[in-house]
């Protein structure tokens, strides 16, 4: 099977990414970054009633039309304890921002327009205009309308309209479910005190982070040995877990210790591809098990976390009903680059901004996909694309961002 490009890669597990359509009922302050999937509609009307949007006076504007007119004030409406009377003429109701306004006023001239006078009394130092500052009932939504639709994006605005609609929980669409297993014998968790022939498995933490970065659910599987029965058993719980997308590390090669795409395909797993012309990251495998994606990611943490970010990702928002996230950027070399072969380079990169604004990447001397700490310092990751000639100093490249803080 001949190297995909990455494009190709990418298009082909996006074609074949079916969202789930399952349907929670969540409650509202755990709802930011989910998405609707039904229509919302209100269940009262908002502003319930004509309310004040200043503090000062309410008044009947035929009396307040001339500038120096003099009322008596009758009482007051605050929030949550309106005036129950009625303003005839002559009359002004002292009022508080989001208080009542008091039948038979239809103006509310502000605090600063009037001067206080002896005996209850007030003269008017402005005339404002008729119904100012009123907001008047129903003016951001009525009862039953549908203010938020399928399919939007629950953001802060959002979820603060849906609340103002008295919804305390709303209909979203499930969250992908990303099921992680890592392979390997020699692997063992964090914490661990680590034989002389052992490592610290660390990939899954950074593959979970970018799962659920961009909206999904994540099942950690565990650390399985390079033993058949064990991979298949752990593949057994993420179909029974119901997993959109089962995320391998390590081991799918076809080595002798390579053991993840054999019993996979011993599952019953159809492969679409596995080999991408890109470095770090060529041994990815694609295919799919019951409906169910399974992306296999190498074992080299750089190389993992490389490719979760160019292929997980977007799969993960395309299921999680997200709009795709950009991360390309163009930027300046600042040291040369050799020439490149057939694979797709992507290098790690620290990145600094110019006086004009524009980034200026320095691309890390050693770039070995075992060395996590260089991965860390990297602001992005300079794109080489198959047969680049020689990049000079200050030659223009692209630049996958790691950090949008950058």
């Amino acid at each position: 099977m001949s190297l995909l490009s990455v494009e190709e890669a990418l298009k082909r597990i996006l074609a074949k990414a079916r969202p789930p359509q399952r349907v929670e009922r969540v409650a509202l302050h755990d709802c930011l970054g989910r998405v609707l999937a039904e229509d919302v509609a209100a269940r009262l009307t908002h502003p319930p009633f004509d309310n004040s949007a200043m503090d000062g006076y309410a008044v009947r504007y035929e009396d307040i039309a001339a500038i120096g007119t003099e009322l008596t004030v009758i009482g007051q409406s605050a929030a949550g304890s309106g005036f129950r009377g009625q303003i005839r003429s002559g009359e002004a109701v002292r009022i508080f921002t989001g208080a009542p306004v008091p039948a038979g006023a239809d103006t509310v001239i502000i605090q600063e327009d009037t001067e206080n006078l002896p005996e209850g009394r007030i003269r008017t130092l402005f005339a404002p205009s008729k119904g100012r500052h009123i907001r008047l009932a129903g003016q951001d939504f009525l009862a039953d309308d549908i203010a938020l639709t399928a399919g939007t994006a629950l953001d802060a605005g959002r979820l603060t309209l849906a609340a103002g609609m008295n919804h305390p929980e709303l209909p979203v669409l499930a969250r992908p479910r990303i099921a992680i297993l890592a392979t390997g014998d020699e692997l063992l968790p964090p914490g661990s005190a680590p034989g002389v022939d052992q490592i610290i498995a660390s990939n899954s933490f950074g593959v979970a982070a970018i799962a659920r970065e961009n909206g999904a659910e994540v099942l950690d599987l565990g650390i399985v040995g390079d033993e058949p029965a064990a991979i298949a058993a752990a593949v057994s719980k993420a179909q029974a877990a119901e997993a959109d997308v089962l995320v391998t590390l390590g081991g799918a090669s076809v080595g002798d210790h390579d053991l993840v795409q054999s019993t996979l395909l011993g599952c019953g797993m159809t492969l679409d591809f596995w080999r991408i012309a890109m470095r770090p990251g060529k041994p990815l495998m694609v295919g799919d098990l019951d409906g169910m994606t399974v992306l296999g990611l190498p074992g080299n943490p750089v190389s993992s976390l490389v490719c979760a970010l160019l292929f997980l990702e977007p799969l993960t928002r395309k299921l999680a009903y997200l709009p795709a996230r950009s991360r390309l950027s163009q930027a300046r070399l600042a040291t040369p680059l050799p020439a490149n072969d057939r694979r797709q380079d992507y290098i790690r990169a620290r990145l600094t901004r110019e006086a004009d604004g524009s980034f200026l990447a320095h691309p890390f001397p050693r770039q070995d996909s075992s060395m996590v700490s260089v991965f860390a310092q990297s602001d992005g990751l300079i794109v080489r694309p198959p047969g680049a000639p020689e990049a000079k100093i200050g030659e223009a490249c692209s630049v996958f961002k790691l950090r949008d803080s950058v």
